[in-house]
């Protein structure tokens, strides 16, 4: 009798073997990635709109989607962003505080026998004297609690939401050039008298949240009327430089202007570009501000 061929030989019987995940050799799938074909385990797919995708076109495709970026080129961080920046900025202001406090044994007099504070303090006969530190350093010097106490909830409140719009990197340089610009005024027009507190960066701050809410095209006038209650009581309370809050504020404000204006004035049209002509517009502001320094110390 001949064989009627029923069921084929063993070897026709045998499946084919099972398609291996890519990234998993050793495991045996019957599942693909919807995008690029390829074979790959449930651990290596990712739902999607269509069907599923592996690991590689989720990343592929996540690299394609343009990052979101605030109106100055930061980008947008989608969780619960940190102002790791301001709070630094609060962290090193207190120490240096509590060094002067120990060292004069009061938290209220701390500027009178503290060797720290008499080194930093900004005083025009020293600076004229070679001591240029002191443009810097007496940002960081405050006089009794309630100075200081003051200027950090303001840097707290202020800082957060301006940093979170500038990013970290220019923030930083914002709050320098204020810095330097409230010291410069100072030096310009109130040498002889010592001079110290982070409140001439803090009003440059103010001065950028002004502009960022200009270039946004929202109404400035709640900055602006900060900002004038300031004035008033830096011109009716004793004590407080009126021309280091007013340098700040200026250098701020044309700092955030040259970051956020001259890229569309110089025709920047794509990110880099503009964050490339931004940075040169804003360190155009921060040698001016180094010259406007240096002419005040040269007529001291």
């Amino acid at each position: 009798m001949t064989n009627p061929g029923w069921g084929g030989t063993a070897s026709e019987g045998t499946p084919p073997p099972q398609p291996r995940c890519v990234h998993h050799p050793d495991r045996p799938t019957a599942l693909s990635c919807t995008r690029c074909g390829r074979p790959a385990c449930p651990d290596c797919l990712c739902a999607a709109s269509v069907g599923h995708q592996c690991v590689d076109c989720v990343a592929a495709g996540q690299r394609d989607v343009p990052q979101a970026r605030t109106v100055a080129g930061a980008p947008v961080r989608t969780q619960l962003p940190t102002p790791l920046l301001t709070y630094v900025l609060i962290a090193v202001n207190v120490l240096i505080f509590a060094v002067t406090a120990v060292q004069s044994r009061s938290v209220m007099d701390n500027h009178i026998a503290s060797p720290l504070f008499l080194d930093w303090v900004l005083w025009g006969p020293a600076v004229a004297a070679g001591e240029f530190s002191r443009i810097v350093t007496s940002g960081f010097l405050h006089i009794g609690l309630m100075h200081l106490a003051v200027n950090m909830f303001a840097l707290y409140v202020i800082g957060r939401d301006t940093e979170m719009v500038l990013g970290r990197a220019r923030y930083l340089a914002v709050y320098v050039i204020a810095l330097l610009g409230g010291s410069a005024s100072v030096l310009m027009l109130d040498p002889l008298i010592p001079t110290a507190g982070a409140s001439g960066a803090i009003f440059g701050l103010l001065g950028a949240q002004a502009v960022i809410l200009l270039r946004l095209k929202r109404s400035p006038m709640p900055v602006l009327a900060v900002i004038a209650i300031n004035v008033i009581i830096s011109v009716t309370i004793p004590g407080i430089s009126l021309w280091g809050h007013m340098g700040g504020l200026v250098a701020g404000a044309a700092a955030t202007a040259a970051l956020l204006y001259v890229p569309g004035a110089v025709g920047a049209r794509d990110r880099k570009s503009a964050g490339t002509a931004g940075w040169f517009a804003l360190g155009g502001v921060g040698l001016l501000t180094l010259v406007v320094t240096a002419a005040a110390v040269a007529a001291i």
